[in-house]
């Protein structure tokens, strides 16, 4: 009898292996771009992959870390990667017009709440209108921070020196060693250290009124992938649905992003509900577009408006 029951528990213990096997053989994979890691809004591939719901939909989402901006849409547009998340909404039109093979297919960010610009605790400056001639950051060309950061310098009245500094992190060590004057960030990333006084907020993104409902940020997709792999997309798209409505239903999410990235829950918390909530990263979203084609011809990432013809075009592959 003993002998069965381990014979029993070897055969089932081959049923299960055998079986994980060909689930993962099962899975279509997914190349895709995620800019400024340890993000809220970019952490559903990472988060919905851990908890087993893109294998749920048949995906194995591979992710490639970018620092955003020119970064991202590079890998998109040479069919590096399948899939860019959070990319600016000026870039995607811009690479659009000049025929990348690209298209948005659902929404990131509507209503950003989530950028900010900080100096040094022991900085001089106290506000944006103090910075004149002085650095100002934002994370790469091209990036939804760097039209932010170029439209809250406009807003300030005094004119400030733009330059791109890579990641939240990688920011603040600049910003701390006195190498650039005004930093970027994004939330999680230096809530502590603002509750902390190692640094100061001088403004929010959501100070720039018409952003307060634009749809800055997209998620796109290589035109390859779309055309010959709809069905792949259709369950990438479904497996992040079901990510994003796990993330804000308890606290479980808030805590496997906590153990991921190494933040206290609290800081995630905070995020989840005071900077991006639910609302926010609705992937159906779509607001502001004549407004971010504006701001694409006055930075000329666009050198005419796009016909009528052309956005709908342009956002057919959207979500829906």
């Amino acid at each position: 009898m003993a002998y069965r029951r381990t014979a029993v528990r070897a055969l089932m213990s081959i049923i299960a292996v055998t079986s994980m096997q060909a689930l993962a053989s099962a899975q279509d994979a997914v190349k895709v771009a995620v800019p400024q890691r340890g993000l809220w809004e970019t952490s559903p591939v990472d988060l919905g992959q851990q908890a087993g719901i893109f294998a749920k939909h048949g995906i194995k989402a591979e992710a490639l870390y970018t620092s955003g901006g020119g970064e991202t849409m590079q890998a998109l547009i040479s069919g590096s990667v399948d899939v860019a998340l959070a990319t600016g909404t000026t870039a995607i039109m811009s690479a659009y017009a000049k025929n990348a093979p690209i298209r948005p297919i659902a929404s990131s960010m509507t209503g950003a709440r989530d950028i900010y610009w900080y100096v040094n605790a022991n900085s001089p400056i106290q506000s944006l209108k103090d910075a004149g001639g002085k650095t100002i950051a934002f994370s790469a060309v091209g990036s939804s921070s760097n039209l932010a950061t170029l439209k809250i310098v406009k807003q300030s009245g005094v004119t400030m020196k733009p330059i791109a500094t890579g990641t939240s992190q990688a920011t603040y060590a600049q910003v701390m060693s006195g190498q650039i004057d005004v930093g970027w960030g994004a939330v999680p990333f230096g809530i502590g250290l603002l509750e902390d006084k190692k640094i100061r907020r001088l403004a929010r993104i959501d100070e720039i009124p018409e952003y307060r409902d634009m749809t800055v940020r997209m998620h796109a997709a290589n035109m390859t992938f779309i055309e010959k792999r709809p069905d792949v997309l259709k369950r990438f798209l479904a497996a992040y649905a079901e990510t994003l409505e796990w993330m804000y239903k308890g606290d479980d999410a808030a805590a496997a992003f906590s153990k991921l990235y190494n933040l206290p829950v609290n800081e995630v918390r905070i995020t989840r509900d005071q900077y991006q909530t639910k609302e926010s990263l609705n992937l159906r979203r779509l607001g502001g577009i004549d407004q971010a084609m504006g701001d694409a011809l006055t930075l000329k990432f666009l050198s005419k408006p796009l016909t009528e013809a052309e956005k709908t075009e342009l956002f057919k592959y959207y979500y829906k």
